[in-house]
């Protein structure tokens, strides 16, 4: 949910400056000790499983994260849009991000990179930390262009990105024994960050404590169809939109469990998009004529082996082999058998639609790719909404109202606006159902919000903060609704509180830093702005009030 935050100040307050959270996490290293839940690394794997061991090895899932030094890509370049200049390089054992833009003393520094994300084959990016929160690098290595660039959506960006707070929906995906943020906190993580770098086996197979002591394991292909493809799905499916279950997160699943009980995906029905995300290869599959006709015995193994990866020189046969199986070998001899590669005509290669210079295989294995918008036109009218469903559970859209509503309430601050009055009826539909649920009541306040209406917003925000303290959103919008009514103390509270466990929101902290430059408190505004700089040192406004700030009498008023 979006930030509303302008405010109208005039009484006289006094506060502290948030106080720093705790030093940069390192990663540890693997090892034969069970962690709390039960996960030992893939080495005590190896004693008995020496040759999937060996082969797995040489994926890239495994190695999809680590620690920077181990894996470091230099970098040096200027983002033409920004002016700027970064570099990535090595020194003293450590590995560092640099930045500068000419003629702009104010814009230099660097962080130190902590974690790499990603096993290089379509990209990198790296991880630092400041005070303990944890912020993905403004910039990444894109390996199908070998270029460096802005972060995806921060191509065209003027100012540096150095606050992209690295989230959970991300990190769950690329590490192993990830340890949830601090409670209350976006991205502040307990050190370490996670306990083995890259995918590990139990990823697929559960905890594996207990099996090392005589128990069972989980073994994804004798699961039933439901479970065996969650392995899969949990981290090969974006979907439209992703809503975690009142309570639960992504990253508590465990194999073998429903994930629908943690997460449930949401895509367009009856819909082709305008290009192929760079984690839809899921939801692609279910599209797919062979997936159809297949059913439940059809999965993301019928074709992938997790445990091995085919060389360059053996994925044509390799693949082209899985497709015969099904298909027989009487048409390997009669259709196009001068082109071996199947997958070249079938599932070819086409620019992501939402991570620049990044290649995705389409896994609908199509003929002929059809055009289809992703708004349908209604004549020369408005465009009609699409239908919104649970994938790939598509019969039970309407089971649980408040996963679609705020589904398209997700949509709606992504810039599909046209989706507003279905998202207001959805939500009034599951408050009714669910009156004390945090995520509902805060959609509402933010609705209302947004339309004016600022005293249902008032009582939506206070219910939901009364249930959950930790929401950082309802609490920054409430903050601006009290300080437009005065309540100026209130506010501070609000907001103080908000930036001190989210410091890298600069909007929080700039809305404290006027609040105290507009009552006559530019020492207590000045020391927002600095630490709103610590953050996001390349933020105009923040650089403007400083400036301002730093006159020998500084008068807010101008």
């Amino acid at each position: 949910m979006c930030n509303l935050l302008r405010c109208f100040l005039s009484a006289l307050l006094s506060a502290s400056i948030a106080s720093a959270a705790h030093a940069p996490a390192q990663a540890s290293a693997g090892g034969a000790t069970p962690s709390s839940n039960g996960y030992v690394g893939n080495q005590v794997c190896a004693a008995c499983h020496s040759a999937i061991f060996n082969s797995y090895a040489k994926t890239p899932m495994a190695h999809a994260s680590g620690t920077a030094v181990e894996n470091f890509i230099p970098a040096d370049f200027v983002h033409k849009k920004s002016g700027v200049h970064y570099r990535i390089y090595a020194d003293e054992g450590k590995v560092w991000l640099s930045f500068e833009r000419p003629n702009d003393p104010g814009v230099r520094g660097k962080r130190e990179l902590l974690y790499y994300i990603g096993s290089g084959r379509r990209g990198r990016s790296y991880l630092f930390a400041v005070d303990g929160f944890l912020f993905e690098s403004p910039v990444n290595w894109y390996t199908d262009r070998q270029v460096w660039d802005m972060a995806p959506a921060y191509g065209n960006a003027s100012e540096i990105p150095m606050n992209l707070p690295a989230f959970t929906s991300c990190l769950h995906c690329h590490v192993s024994g990830m340890q949830p943020p601090v409670q209350g906190t976006e991205n502040r993580y307990p050190v370490p960050l996670f306990s083995y770098s890259g995918v590990t086996c139990e990823r697929c197979h559960g905890p594996g404590a207990a099996h090392t002591k005589g128990g069972s394991i989980v073994n994804p292909a004798k699961l039933d169809a439901t479970r065996r493809d969650a392995v899969c799905m949990q981290c090969h499916l974006e979907g439209k939109a992703a809503i975690e279950r009142p309570g639960r997160h992504i990253y508590d699943f465990q194999p073998g469990q429903q994930l629908s009980d943690y997460i449930r995906y949401f895509v367009f029905a009856d819909q082709q998009t305008h290009g192929l995300g760079a984690v839809s290869q899921f939801e692609e599959l279910a599209q797919s004529v062979c997936k159809k006709k297949s059913g439940e015995s059809m999965s993301c193994t019928s074709c992938h082996d997790p445990h091995s990866e085919p060389s360059a020189a053996e994925r044509v046969s390799y693949y082209r082999q899985k497709c015969l199986a099904c298909h027989g070998g009487k048409l390997g001899t009669t259709h196009h058998a001068d082109q071996p590669d199947c997958t070249s005509c079938h599932m070819p290669s086409s620019l992501s639609a939402d991570v620049a210079h990044t290649e995705v295989t389409d896994h609908r294995i199509l003929r002929q790719p059809p055009i289809s918008p992703q708004l349908l036109q209604n004549g020369n009218t408005q465009p009609t909404l699409p239908r919104l469903v649970r994938f790939p559970d598509s019969q039970k859209t309407d089971e649980d109202v408040r996963d679609l509503a705020l589904a398209w309430e997700s949509l709606v601050n992504s810039g599909m606006t046209v989706a507003a009055p279905e998202t207001e009826r959805l939500l009034r539909s599951a408050i009714d159902k669910s009156p004390n649920d945090p995520a509902v009541l805060s959609a509402l306040g933010y609705s209302a919000q947004k339309k004016g209406d600022l005293g249902h917003a008032h009582e939506f925000y206070e219910k939901a903060l009364s249930i959950d303290p930790t929401l950082i959103d309802a609490a920054t919008n409430l903050g601006a609704i009290e300080a437009n009514r005065g309540h100026l103390r209130e506010a501070l509270r609000l907001w103080q509180d908000a930036f001190q466990r989210a410091p890298g929101q600069s909007r929080i902290g700039m809305n404290i830093a006027r609040l105290f430059c507009d009552t006559g408190q530019p020492s207590s505004a000045r020391d927002y702005v600095l630490r709103v700089l610590e953050f996001n040192p390349d933020l105009p406004e923040a650089k403007n009030l400083l400036q301002h700030l730093s006159r020998p009498s500084p008068n807010c008023k101008d």
